[in-house]
């Protein structure tokens, strides 16, 4: 890049009317009102821009959540200016948004993305460390921009305990003893998860569950095939997760056309935050 990006809270209308113009450019959707948005982060919401000069070419916004008892930042967007995805920005975004979090007080962020995607499920567990042990079926209904059309939109709910030990210390998980889920490659030479019975996985310390390393590819040329992908994997994780397990990372490979989520029992995670919900 050849600009430096500088990162600050978004909180006046001029500059909310700017995180507009680009949630309207990145999905092509009516935007957030800003009565809504400058509500939000009046009252414990956090709007974070990343500027290159005076040009605002990516955000995150998240507003104050509570549930059970305990309060949390539930972060629902993350957009990037199309011609600068790839280099590291959400990173940044999210990295921000964590700081503004604990300086607010907050313990853990949520939000949601697509389990398939895994782009975002290397940034969200790997990168960020967040956890998920929540799916949720059809979570938006049916959507009609370019990235979630033709599909349900079932999503992960993750969590991401900014002030534990987890996000804190260097993760050293080996997943060379975990149980791998394996995959075929169809005649067109796409990987296809094969025929599991989810209700008759047994106790593991860790399981390996692939997803495409392409899914959006697939589901253009290849919609049965990625429809397959999600009922397959849905009735996979909704079973791990009702057993206990969360999906801590995920295993990126060089010579295959998947990665692995890593899932684990989620007890064994040092999440002492937890505690102090």
């Amino acid at each position: 890049m050849a600009e430096t990006i500088e990162l600050r809270q978004l909180t006046t209308i001029n500059e909310l009317q700017q995180v507009q113009q680009l949630e309207e450019a990145v999905w092509n959707m009516k935007p957030i009102p800003i009565h809504q948005t400058l509500t939000a982060v009046k009252n414990g919401g956090i709007m974070v821009g990343a500027y290159q000069g005076e040009k605002l070419i990516g955000f995150s916004y998240g507003f104050a959540g509570f549930q059970n008892g305990r309060t949390y930042l539930c972060s629902h967007m993350l957009g990037i200016d199309e011609g600068l995805r790839g280099q590291g920005i959400g990173a940044l975004l999210k990295e921000a948004q964590k700081q503004a979090a604990i300086d607010k007080g907050y313990k853990v962020i949520t939000w949601t993305y697509d389990p398939l995607e895994s782009v975002n499920a290397f940034l969200n567990l790997s990168k960020l460390k967040a956890i998920c042990s929540t799916y949720i079926e059809n979570c938006y209904g049916d959507m009609e921009d370019s990235l979630n059309q033709g599909l349900a939109s079932d999503r992960f709910q993750v969590e991401w305990w900014i002030q534990s030990s987890h996000v804190a210390e260097r993760n050293m998980d080996d997943a060379a003893a975990a149980k791998r889920i394996p995959y075929e490659l169809t005649a067109a030479g796409q990987p296809k998860l094969v025929n599991v019975d989810a209700s008759l996985l047994i106790e593991q310390e860790a399981w390996l569950i692939p997803i495409p390393k392409h899914f959006q590819e697939i589901k253009k040329d290849h919609l049965e095939l990625a429809l397959d992908w999600r009922l397959k994997t849905r009735r996979i994780f909704q079973t791990l997760f009702n057993k206990g397990y969360a999906a801590v990372k995920v295993v990126k490979t060089a010579d295959e056309p998947v990665h692995y989520y890593l899932v684990k029992k989620r007890d064994t995670l040092p999440l002492e935050s937890e505690d102090q919900k």
